[in-house]
């Protein structure tokens, strides 16, 4: 089995109010942010994970949460600095902060970059006023433009906008409006997805008035064809770039890399050179992670387990998947799935050639069942 190349994520777990959609494992900010006292332990974590990565460069960071933003400067460069000090980072390594619009300021995003951040995500959402105030968010549309026109000037390689459509009683109009004005701040990057209601939050105790299906199909097909015009090209399910600026971390993720994950709650997949694939996650809550219990639980994916995993990754890309790399980075021969693959085939989910397996138009509609087909029989 070949390693394949290993990512580091890093989770900033507070933001300054919790969104009534959001699944993360983020906290409401109860006064300040601990930024040294995190910042060490974060890297104390990342310590005691060295022995999993096999003395391997990472190729990409991310730092998500939560609001990263709230972090200051100074505790981004101690972070980073800490990060280099204790693992190689490649030279050309794409190290990407997730932001808010209402916690942009230039003094900081300047700092940011200092730090080494090349890439930054912001979480615009929507441009409409009532759109935000429904979903919680603590920012404006003009924020949201100021921050991308700051990102655009700063020097960095890439910035991505995420923007959400089938928002609560959200039209056709609105949701091509919110992109057309996405897509005049010229980003490289734009994250275009569908909310859904997701356990657990405030929308699934008390579900706003989505749009319905025939809607949600409408706007994604007018949508994505406003952003074929505008140069960008759809390589994820909701993921769109201009040419060469696809985000390399979450393709590591999607071609079955690894990541080690370091912060609250905080996964990691790590591969080793006899075979073994190992998962681990990171204590949630912030109280529990900063009296330094770090490493909440851990398994081996079972030989059964892989396929699904492995697919469940490789087929949200557009991209066609390399025949090889299944048994590259799962360590099991083809013909343990060809026969899920022969239904795959012949149900006309997936086109296959001598190197590749591409998924169909029908894949791409029916992917659950696609999926399926790969599930260990229990």
């Amino acid at each position: 089995m070949q390693l394949p190349p290993l990512s580091l994520y890093i989770h900033i777990p507070w933001c300054v109010q919790k969104c009534p959609y959001c699944d993360f494992n983020s906290h409401a900010l109860k006064g300040e942010v601990p930024h040294q006292e995190y910042v060490d332990h974060l890297l104390a974590d990342l310590e005691a994970d060295l022995p999993l990565t096999s003395g391997r460069e990472i190729s990409s960071l991310f730092i998500g949460g939560g609001t990263p933003s709230l972090l200051s400067a100074e505790a981004m460069q101690a972070l980073l600095d800490g990060v280099r000090a204790r693992v190689k980072v490649a030279d050309n390594a794409e190290i990407t902060m997730e932001a808010n619009p209402g916690t942009v300021e230039v003094d900081r995003f300047s700092g940011y970059l200092r730090a080494g951040v090349n890439r930054i995500s912001i979480g615009v959402q929507s441009f409409s006023s009532e759109k935000l105030t429904r979903l919680g968010r603590i920012h404006g549309p003009d924020e949201a433009k100021r921050a991308a026109h700051l990102a655009a000037g700063l020097g960095l390689r890439s910035f991505n906008l995420d923007l959400m459509h089938g928002l609560p009683d959200q039209s056709l109009a609105e949701a091509l409006d919110d992109l057309r004005q996405a897509i005049a701040l010229d980003p490289p990057h734009l994250s275009w997805y569908q909310l859904t209601i997701e356990p657990n939050t405030l929308f699934s105790s008390r579900p706003p008035k989505l749009p319905d299906d025939d809607a949600l199909w409408d706007i994604f097909e007018q949508g994505h064809q406003l952003l074929s015009d505008a140069g960008y090209q759809q390589y994820e399910t909701s993921a769109y770039a201009k040419p060469g600026y696809q985000c390399q971390h979450n393709l590591n993720y999607w071609r079955f890399g690894d990541y080690l994950g370091i912060g609250c709650g905080a996964h990691g997949k790590l591969s080793f050179d006899d075979g073994r694939i190992l998962r681990t996650s990171k204590t949630k809550h912030p109280r529990g992670y900063m009296q330094g219990k770090y490493r909440d639980k851990s398994h081996q994916v079972a030989a059964d387990d892989r396929p699904f995993e492995f697919f469940m990754n490789r087929f949200r890309l557009l991209e066609a998947a390399p025949r090889a790399e299944f048994t590259r980075y799962t360590g099991l021969d083809e013909s343990v799935i060809r026969a899920p693959l022969e239904l795959a085939l012949a149900n006309g989910y997936l086109l296959e050639s001598e190197q590749y397996w591409q998924v169909t138009e029908k894949g791409k509609l029916f992917l659950n069942s696609l999926l399926e087909l790969f599930l260990a029989d229990e």
